[in-house]
C-alpha cells in the first residue's frame, strides 16, 4: 500500500560508498521528504550500520559485498551505470535500479575528445615538441568519417548525436538491431562482422553480460580496416585483450583508447602498458557526480513509497 510522503513510517535508507556523505546531504535537502538516512563510507563497516533498512543506495561494488547479509533489503539504487558486481552475487529477491540519461554527455565528450586528438595528431605533435622538431604533418578531420557504436542505449545515442554534429556517419550495433533515429543503420549482434568492416572509428559502450563477452575477438578485429581506431568506454569483457594487443603490434589496427579493464587498476606487469598506440585511462570517461545522481534516487524513492513502478529497473537476466 502506498505510504504518505509526510509519514514518519517512510522506509529508511542506508547509503554506502566513499561519497555517501555527499549523497546524504543532497537527499536530506528534499523539501517534501523526511527520509531517515544512515551513512557508511565503506563496505567493511556496513554491518554495524545496518539496522534492517529496506533500501540501499550506493556503488554496486560496495553493496555487493554486504547485500547477502542484509535480508530486509527490497530495493537497491546503484550510483553507477554498470551493475556487474550485483549481478554476480546471485541474489535476485529485490528491485535493482541503475542510472540512465546522466553519463551520456560525459562519455560523448570523452569519445569525441580522443577522436579529435587522434585526427589532430596530438600525441605525435607533443613527441615532436619534446624532441624540438618542427612537425608539419597535416591534421585529419572527423568530417565524413564513419563511426560504429556498439550499444544504442542512452549513452550510445549521446555519442551518436555528438558524432553527427562533427559531420560523421553513425551506425550502431545492438542485441535486437532495432532502428533508432540517432543512427543511420543499426546492426544485430549476429551481423557484427558486417558492422565492423568499413569503420574509421569503433566505440563500445556495451554492458558486461554473457552475450557481450569477447565479442571483439581475433576474427572480429580482423574485419576492421587497418586505419580504424577503437575506443572502449563500456566494459572490458567485450574485447579479447590478447587479440587487441596482436592487432596493435601488427599494425592491423591504428590505435586504441581503453578506459575499462578486467583488473583495475591495471597491474604494473600488464603488457597493455607497453602496447603500441594504446592509450590507457583510469575508468574516468564518466563520473558519478552526486548532484546528478541524487535526483534520480529521489524520484525513484517517491515512486517506491507511492507504489509506482521505478525508473531504470535492471533485468537480472539481461544485465541492463
Amino acid at each position: 500500500m502506498p505510504r504518505s510522503l509526510s509519514s514518519s513510517s517512510l522506509p529508511s535508507v542506508l547509503i554506502i560508498g566513499e561519497d555517501a556523505g555527499d549523497y546524504a546531504a543532497l537527499v536530506e535537502t528534499a523539501d517534501d521528504l523526511s527520509i531517515r538516512i544512515a551513512v557508511c563510507p565503506n563496505a567493511s563497516d556496513a554491518a554495524s550500520v545496518y539496522s534492517d533498512q529496506t533500501i540501499l543506495f550506493g556503488n554496486p561494488e560496495s553493496i555487493a559485498r554486504v547485500l547477502p547479509d542484509m535480508p530486509t533489503v527490497e530495493w537497491v539504487q546503484s550510483t553507477w551505470a554498470g551493475v556487474t558486481p550485483l549481478l554476480e552475487i546471485g541474489r535476485r529477491d529485490y528491485l535493482l535500479t541503475g542510472i540512465k540519461g546522466v553519463f551520456g554527455p560525459q562519455m560523448s565528450e570523452f569519445v569525441i575528445g580522443y577522436m579529435l586528438a587522434s585526427e589532430l595528431k596530438v600525441i605525435e605533435r607533443l613527441a615532436a615538441q619534446r624532441d624540438r622538431q618542427w612537425f608539419k604533418k597535416a591534421s585529419g578531420t572527423l568530417l565524413g568519417k564513419k563511426i560504429g557504436v556498439m550499444g544504442t542505449g542512452s549513452i550510445g545515442q549521446a555519442i551518436a548525436r555528438r558524432a553527427k554534429d562533427n559531420g560523421m556517419t553513425v551506425t550502431g550495433l545492438s542485441r535486437t538491431g532495432a532502428s533508432n533515429p540517432d543512427f543511420e543503420n543499426v546492426f544485430k549482434v549476429e551481423d557484427l562482422h558486417k558492422f565492423l568492416h568499413d569503420l574509421d572509428y569503433l566505440v563500445s559502450v556495451l554492458p558486461h553480460t554473457t552475450e557481450t563477452d569477447q565479442l571483439l575477438d581475433q576474427s572480429a578485429l580482423a574485419q576492421l580496416p587497418a586505419h580504424a581506431y577503437f575506443i572502449n568506454v563500456g566494459r572490458a569483457n567485450v574485447v579479447d585483450d590478447e587479440a587487441l594487443l596482436s592487432a596493435l603490434a601488427s599494425d592491423q589496427l591504428r590505435g586504441a583508447v581503453l578506459d575499462v579493464f578486467d583488473v583495475e587498476p591495471v597491474p604494473a606487469e600488464s603488457r597493455l602498458w607497453d602496447a603500441p598506440n594504446l592509450l590507457i585511462t583510469g575508468h574516468i570517461a564518466a563520473i558519478s557526480h552526486p548532484a546528478l545522481i541524487a535526483p534520480i534516487f529521489l524520484e525513484n524513492y517517491k515512486r517506491f513509497v507511492s507504489g509506482q513502478s521505478l525508473q531504470n529497473v535492471i533485468s537480472f537476466d539481461n544485465g541492463y
